[in-house]
């Protein structure tokens, strides 16, 4: 991902909200015989309050991506969406894409069963704890052997970054006014309305003016 300076996302707190909010990543390597990607929910390392994430993939992914032995790309991809230039009024534009996304770089580490499970237990518990009556991993009708089998079918991971780009492209380039009238525009029902980008421009909008506060 090209980074531009202007789009720049530095803090740690605000990548660790993006990965936490979108935790759906696509795994990217580059094995001798072609680049390949695969798609898993990836979470941050409860452990850990840098960018070191853990998740898992389905054998034989662990294979085909190398796993431990080469660098993989782990890329996450937060609130996204199409800006019209009409919403800039009667001046000279072209449309564009706001979006924010997180690429996390360097080679994980194999999880022991043991750490693979544990992983495989909260990426259970972080979904169904939304809902009134979760099925959490360990419960009924669940037992031992079939957690065992469904382990041995995974191999878990845990990667701290070497390489971290992060960008958060929000219009940062155009007058406060003209954000607020996007931000506006991303509320009208249609076919771009977009609350969750909305917010997300909100937040980086309120952060540069202390509007937050």
């Amino acid at each position: 991902m090209r980074q531009n300076p202007r789009f720049t996302l530095a803090d740690v707190a605000e990548i660790r909200r993006v990965i936490d909010a979108n935790p759906w990543a696509t795994v990217v390597s580059a094995p001798e015989d072609g680049l390949v990607a695969s798609h898993y929910a990836v979470l941050l390392d409860d452990d850990r309050d840098d960018l070191t994430v853990v998740g898992h993939v389905g054998r034989p992914d662990d294979a085909i991506h190398g796993l431990g032995q080469r660098e993989i790309l782990l890329a996450f991809q937060g609130p996204h969406g199409y800006v019209s230039p009409g919403w800039y009024g009667d001046v000279p534009a072209v449309p564009t894409w706001n979006y924010t996304a997180v690429h996390l770089s360097g080679v994980p580490e194999i999880l022991s069963t043991a750490e693979n499970l544990r992983v495989l237990d909260a990426l259970v518990a972080r979904f169904e704890s939304r809902l009134p009556d979760p099925r959490l991993m360990w419960e009924r009708p669940n037992d031992a052997g079939f957690i065992e089998r469904l382990e041995s079918g995974t191999v878990g991971f845990r990667l701290t970054p070497t390489k971290v780009v992060a960008t958060r492209k929000l219009s940062q380039n155009k007058p406060a006014e003209t954000i607020e009238v996007v931000i506006a525009a991303l509320h009208v029902e249609g076919p771009y309305e977009n609350a969750a980008l909305a917010a997300e421009m909100r937040r980086a909008q309120d952060a540069r003016t202390g509007g937050g506060a």
